[in-house]
């Protein structure tokens, strides 16, 4: 996933110095885990892929409640992976797997995803990333973005100049292959359900 940027709305990818505010508990108090899972209805059985997982809060939240579900921890920081790895260690979850991108590893996983989450990283994507979300789904896939909204007063997150407002995150997803199938308001954060769609990307 280590991708030109070009298209990305906030200049500069995550620091994984940061990374002790993606475990922190208020996340759940304004982005509720159950509500997340709701808009990604994974059906059972499923292959999602957390792109973008930073510490893999969420995708060890989904696998601890949905045992039946392949959750793959996909980031391009090796450093964030290896606290995925370390919370795995603490607290075994053979449901879920961390996956360095890109890798032979990320590669295999092309167009076997049921489900994508990507929690907070549209804004961070670059065109040729979200190129690589509509690779990895099967054609019948869903992909969630849940992202900071611009149109909130918010204490926490990126300054409102770096995200997008829900329009916004809709047309661009729809110029790059998707189709916006549900919308979800949060109290920090929008969220919207998307499939692939044929034809050529804009």
């Amino acid at each position: 996933m280590e991708h030109d940027r070009h298209g990305a709305r906030q200049p500069h990818r995550f620091d994984p110095k940061r990374a002790h505010v993606l475990d922190e508990k208020e996340r759940f108090d304004s982005l509720p885990p159950a509500d997340v899972f709701a808009l990604l209805d994974a059906p059972p059985g499923a292959t999602v892929v957390d792109f973008g997982t930073g510490t893999g809060t969420y995708a060890i939240e989904l696998a601890r409640s949905r045992p039946d579900v392949r959750v793959i921890a996909l980031d391009e920081q090796r450093e964030m992976l290896e606290r995925v790895a370390a919370k795995l260690t603490q607290q075994p979850l053979p449901n879920v797997q961390p996956v360095l991108a890109p890798s032979p590893e990320s590669r295999a996983l092309e167009g076997l995803a049921d489900r994508i989450l990507g929690l907070n990283v549209l804004h961070e994507l670059g065109d040729e990333a979200l190129g690589q979300v509509r690779t990895l789904l099967k054609p019948e896939g869903v992909a969630a973005f849940i992202d900071w909204n611009a149109q909130v007063e918010r204490p926490v997150g990126p300054p409102r100049e770096h995200v997008y407002s829900p329009g916004e995150a809709s047309a661009r997803l729809e110029k790059h292959g998707f189709q916006v199938l549900q919308q979800r308001l949060f109290p920090f954060h929008y969220g919207l359900a998307c499939r692939r769609k044929d034809g050529e990307i804009q």
